[in-house]
């Protein structure tokens, strides 16, 4: 028996200075008769190189003719899911809501909301997603529930039990008028603070009136999330993705029970918006990060409990990398598995280069902690489609770079078939954020473009419904962009995605190392490559100049000849085409992958 080591290396070329760092992790392999592939097939847990899909499930698929999708629709089109290579998809919430904020202010947190069905059809949809081998994952709200919740309703009624389960404040006398404790304002903007008639004091709602913030320096708080947690788990869930974390604790007020100012933000001027202050006070207090571990312990309780595969959290959180680098975990306590990545999300633009876009891959890889996993996400119900951000001439481009990372991928759907931002005008908008700002403001503001229903074929509403409407109105594109059309179509976003997501089962793209190598200024190139197997190249043309590269000069044991292994619908090349590693041409937009050959 001997010990190998194993490198996982990631370069990067910065623009000005060309400097390369590279992140090496060294770990040793016992390496005995069955070989190096089971041993290391053996080292890596279901979700650490999983192709993780989020569902927004009002506009997914719809039963039965409301015009609302459901879970019954999910589970209708699991096998859709298997098709594209879901290895497990988080809902957005689908639990009892008035729906104010679409779900995510929560009236019962152990209850399906009657919009999308009932339990016996969420414990139907968990039992045919286990036969088909696809895991469910939940979202969790955290901060805050609502107002229509029994227990804000008994808090402000100050039941004993209830009665500190929200922060309360009386506020303060300013020249004998009554007014909020303090200037913070709310996510969704104005006050943070709402007068309660009943209560006599104010509540904080770090988001909508509607969603009073549950007060976690109470232990109880905390422990009735934990059984939250539990009754989830037990029913079936594969884990949570945690919303909103950052916002889950405010400062711990002074002795007379009151809260500082936060400090202005000189480079907004609007006093209504979010951004007029900086959120010194009401984001990413140090308690965030012990909640999130105390959620994990819960996790592994239930492992404990039930048996089966390891349960996960996902984390939603804007913000520090370094705060996000804390989520993993740290000597003493393990945290979350999948803190989201955010890095290319909220920095890459349309006019962002492959030297930027080299940078803020390896920001999350060198920070990331030894023996931690990496995610990568660059679509969510929150932020316009990258389609649509980045251009239409890019979708490949983004889905082939989610696919061939290290680390698990996180796709919203319909991002695999290049669904675009539906323009919707102010009279139309429902978005709650969007809302509650004016005609001029909105369209920064609102999310329902990129909440509009999945587009599944070329029928009246895209075949998201049979009924007479739909909740948010289907593209203007959908007779085009749809699941039916682009299954006929070889080099359709569908059929690529599907190639790139085949490829993950690879053993260099499963346990194998990465570089990834800005070229020159238009073409970034990861190289993903493991011992005995296949190297493989992925090349990204960013923009619209033709480029012949080196890939000689930027990597080392490459073969004199590469193998075409897939390609889009902007090259002239197919698929087992032969080209020579000193000469590479690259369409505009173009994105390919080679290995090498034998």
């Amino acid at each position: 028996m001997k010990i190998d080591t194993i490198v996982i290396q990631t370069c990067y070329s910065a623009q000005d200075t060309h400097q390369m760092r590279v992140l090496t992790v060294f770990f040793g392999i016992f390496i005995g008769l069955v070989g190096v592939s089971t041993i290391l097939a053996a080292e890596l847990k279901w979700w650490q190189t999983a192709s993780f899909y989020q569902i927004y499930p009002r506009s997914f698929k719809d039963s039965d003719g409301d015009g609302v999708g459901d879970l019954k629709g999910i589970t209708h089109q699991l096998p859709y899911l298997k098709e594209i290579g879901v290895t497990a998809t988080w809902l957005s919430p689908i639990f009892t809501s008035p729906m104010a904020d679409f779900g995510y202010d929560v009236a019962n947190l152990t209850e399906i909301d009657p919009t999308f069905g009932t339990m016996e059809d969420f414990e139907a949809l968990i039992a045919k997603a286990k036969a088909i081998g696809i895991k469910i994952i939940l979202d969790f709200v955290p901060n805050h529930t609502s107002d229509e919740c029994e227990w804000f309703i008994k808090s402000a009624a100050k039941d004993p039990e209830y009665k500190d389960f929200y922060v309360w404040h009386p506020g303060k006398i300013v020249n004998g008028v009554r007014q909020p404790p303090t200037n913070w304002i709310s996510v969704f903007r104005g006050s943070m603070w709402t007068w309660h008639e009943g209560r006599q004091e104010y509540y904080l709602h770090q988001f909508l009136a509607k969603q009073p913030d549950l007060n976690y320096r109470n232990p109880k708080v905390m422990e009735a999330m934990k059984d939250v947690f539990r009754f989830w788990l037990r029913r079936g869930a594969a884990g949570f993705r945690v919303d909103a974390v950052p916002h889950t604790f405010e400062i711990q007020p002074d002795a007379q029970g009151n809260y500082p100012d936060e400090p202005r933000n000189p480079s907004v001027n609007d006093p209504e918006d979010y951004m007029y202050y900086d959120h010194v006070y009401t984001t990413n207090q140090p308690e965030t990060i012990d909640m999130v571990y105390q959620l994990r312990e819960v996790l592994e309780e239930m492992d404990a409990e039930l048996g089966g595969e390891e349960r996960i959290i996902m984390t939603e959180a804007y913000a520090p990398l370094e705060v996000l680098m804390e989520y993993y975990g740290n000597a003493t306590h393990k945290g979350a598995q999948i803190p989201f990545n955010f890095e290319l999300i909220s920095n890459i633009q349309k006019d962002s280069n492959a030297y930027q876009y080299d940078e803020f891959i390896n920001n999350w890889l060198s920070h990331m902690p030894e023996g931690e996993a990496a995610n990568w996400v660059m679509g969510n119900h929150d932020k316009s489609r990258f389609s649509s951000r980045l251009g239409e001439d890019r979708i490949d481009i983004i889905n082939m770079l989610l696919l061939t990372l290290p680390g698990c991928s996180i796709t919203y759907n319909g991002d695999e078939i290049g669904m675009t931002d539906v323009w919707i005008s102010w009279e139309d908008t429902i978005d709650p954020q969007a809302c509650q700002s004016n005609p001029q403001e909105y369209e920064r503001l609102t999310r329902d473009p990129v909440r509009t229903p999945f587009q599944w074929n070329d029928d009246k509403f895209a075949g998201f419904t049979d009924g007479t409407s739909t909740w948010l109105p289907v593209s203007d594109n959908y007779k085009m962009v749809n699941v039916k059309r682009e299954r006929g179509i070889t080099r359709s976003h569908l059929n690529v995605y599907k190639q790139v997501r085949n490829l993950r089962d690879e053993p260099a793209f499963q346990r194998g190392q990465t570089e990834t190598k800005a070229l020159n200024e238009n073409v970034l190139a990861i190289k993903r490559y493991l011992g005995g197997q296949p190297t493989y190249l992925v090349l990204l043309n960013l923009n619209d100049n033709v480029e012949v590269v080196n890939l000689n000069a930027a990597f080392s044991g490459l073969t004199h000849q590469l193998e075409y292994v897939v390609v889009t619908d902007r090259s002239p090349k197919y698929t087992g085409a032969m080209t020579y590693a000193d000469s590479v041409v690259m369409m505009p937009k173009d994105a390919i992958i080679l290995k090498t050959v034998a």
